[in-house]
This record gives structure tokens, C-alpha cells and sequence, in this order.
């Protein structure tokens, strides 16, 4: 099924990272990290395949949340998304998707790869049950951090932000690394979760193996 939806409004949350509020299609339905296909109604745009991207709203909000960073080096959908005003039309698939919440845990993310997490932490800390979770995010600058004072609120200091290109005071600057995850995690038992770019997830999925982490612990998108 496609479902039927109009921008209401977007603001910047990083320089290049844009949040959209969309009216919620009356039947629409996911769970906290679970994605949908978006396509531009538009003529130029309908023959597109869709692009997916996570809600980052509550799942029983009036309205749809999407939290998307623009590429403008593909000159594509999300270039195209962050020049449309309130009024334009989207397309919305079906929800799908794998990163669901499996019981506490470590959230590992990368850029833009947080999203997924953006929903499972603000329903997690709206039942109370945070606190035996933890978050460590990679971006390239502290610019590049999306919800940074969000995540810190809830995580406190169990929120573990590093930049690769840039350091300043309050991130680490180190990549992700077998020495910085044992380092930061002492329970190799638990839940991970793991989304970012393709080599990123690759990359952690790997280290968790060599530290111990069972395969059915990793949640990652497949």
C-alpha cells in the first residue's frame, strides 16, 4: 500500500541535516526504528524508486517526524527533499526493517545512522527504560551531530560522541576502533545495535565478533 502525505513544515537541525513534520496517513503504523520508502509526488520524481528513511516521531504522534540529511553530491531525493516547502506531497511505502528494540543495550551509530535510534531512545525514556542503555555515535565534526543535546539529556554520561576530523572538548576524536569499544563496553553480552554506511556496520559487526558478541545480539539492518 502507498500512502498519501504533505509536508507541514521542515527546520535545520544540523547544516545539513533537516527536520520534516508530515501529516500522518490515517492507517500508517511502525515500530520505533522500522523505516518506510519515501518518493516525491511529483511527475519528474513518481518514477524514482523510493529512498528509506526512519520516523523519527512517536509512534502515536498526530504527525509523522523525519529527521534527513541532504547529499547534494548525488544531486537526488534528498536534495530534491530539502527544497520543498510545506504543501508538497510525498509518497510513503509501507513500514520495514529489522533495527527494532530487543532489550537493553549499546546503540552504535554512525552520521545519519542514528535515526533509527532517534524513535527507539525518545519511547525508551518516555517508559522510563533508559537507563541501562548506552549510545556511541561517530560524525566526521561536532557540527555534524544530530540531536546532540538530546541524546545527551537522556544517555547523560553513558553518551559517547567522537569526531573523526575534529576534536573538541566533550567528544572523543578517535574512530571506532577494537581498542575504543573495549574501552567503552564492558558487557559484551548485551544488545548492540549498529546502522550507518555499509563498511561502518561491516566494520562494527567484525569488532563485536572479535570481542566477544554473539551474532543474534547484533541488530543491524539486512
Amino acid at each position: 500500500m502507498t500512502y498519501l502525505s504533505t509536508i507541514l513544515m521542515t527546520e535545520f537541525v544540523t547544516h545539513d541535516v533537516k527536520r520534516f513534520i508530515l501529516t500522518r496517513p490515517r492507517h500508517l503504523d511502525y515500530k520505533p526504528g522500522q523505516g518506510v520508502e519515501i518518493v516525491i509526488d511529483e511527475p519528474k520524481w513518481r518514477a524514482e524508486e523510493g529512498r528509506p528513511f526512519t520516523p523519527t516521531s512517536f509512534r502515536d504522534d498526530k504527525v509523522l517526524e523525519f529527521t534527513i540529511k541532504r547529499y547534494p553530491a548525488h544531486k537526488g531525493v534528498t536534495d530534491k527533499l530539502h527544497s520543498l516547502k510545506a504543501g508538497a506531497k510525498l509518497l510513503l511505502s509501507e513500514p520495514f526493517g529489522t533495527i527494532t528494540y530487543k532489550g537493553p543495550g549499546v546503540f552504535i551509530a554512525a552520521g545519519a545512522g542514528v535515526t533509527p535510534f532517534i524513535a527507539i531512545t525518545r519511547q525508551l525514556a518516555r517508559r522510563g527504560k533508559l537507563d541501562s542503555n548506552s549510545l556511541i555515535y561517530s560524525n566526521k565534526t561536532p557540527g555534524d551531530v544530530i540531536c546532540e543535546k538530546e541524546f545527551r539529556h537522556y544517555f547523560g554520561e553513558r553518551c559517547i560522541l567522537t569526531c573523526t576530523r575534529e576534536g573538541a572538548p566533550g567528544y572523543e576524536n578517535r574512530r571506532i576502533t577494537p581498542e575504543f569499544l573495549e574501552e567503552k563496553i564492558r558487557d559484551f553480552s548485551q544488545h548492540f545495535y549498529v546502522c550507518g554506511p555499509d563498511e561502518f556496520v561491516e566494520g562494527v559487526k567484525s569488532i563485536l565478533k572479535q570481542l566477544g558478541a554473539t551474532p543474534d545480539s547484533v541488530v543491524f539492518e539486512k
